[in-house]
């Protein structure tokens, strides 16, 4: 009994440390490998459940995006990171959006949400160097929305776990 509680606690906390990394990230650390651990622990503790189909797509979709952020570039031309914020918190929007709507349409608000923050900073001053060729919109979109909307899927699937 206490091994559960020492696991839902632990599963928060790496969940919430996936959200501070979703918004300040670490350049050795993308936002959803947290996440992942998070919803095994929480998964492990027995207060959510979450069928092993779920647990291999989510593992294969964070470990190509660590991938991924390994092989991207660090940062922005100008070194700044206001793009996590338009990111991170459109997704988690999308996020809530999803729920409201059903557990089915998560992902899909996830994904909406990402691509209307990234649309939203490429629109700003800070975010005028994404505008010029497609691809250079394309190729930010897989190196900064995919870890956010692989990282907030999980979150919310957590999330949503604990409410149905």
């Amino acid at each position: 009994m206490i091994t559960q509680y020492i696991l839902l606690v632990l599963g928060i906390a790496a969940l919430l440390a996936a959200l501070v990394l979703l918004f300040r990230p670490w350049r050795w650390l993308v936002a959803a490998i947290p996440a992942f651990v998070g919803l095994v622990l929480l998964h492990m503790s027995y207060f959510i459940a979450v069928k092993s189909g779920t647990f291999i797509f989510w593992g294969i979709c964070t470990a190509l995006v660590t991938g991924l952020a390994y092989m991207s570039p660090p940062g922005e031309p100008d070194g700044q990171r206001a793009s996590n914020l338009y990111i991170g918190a459109s997704a988690i929007a999308g996020c809530l959006l999803g729920m409201i709507v059903g557990p089915r349409i998560l992902v899909l608000g996830v994904v909406l949400g990402a691509f209307v923050g990234q649309l939203a900073y490429s629109r700003t001053p800070a975010g005028r160097w994404m505008r010029q060729p497609a691809t250079t919109f394309l190729q930010y979109f897989a190196a900064k929305c995919l870890p956010a909307i692989v990282a907030v899927a999980q979150i919310g699937i957590a999330c949503e776990g604990f409410l149905l």
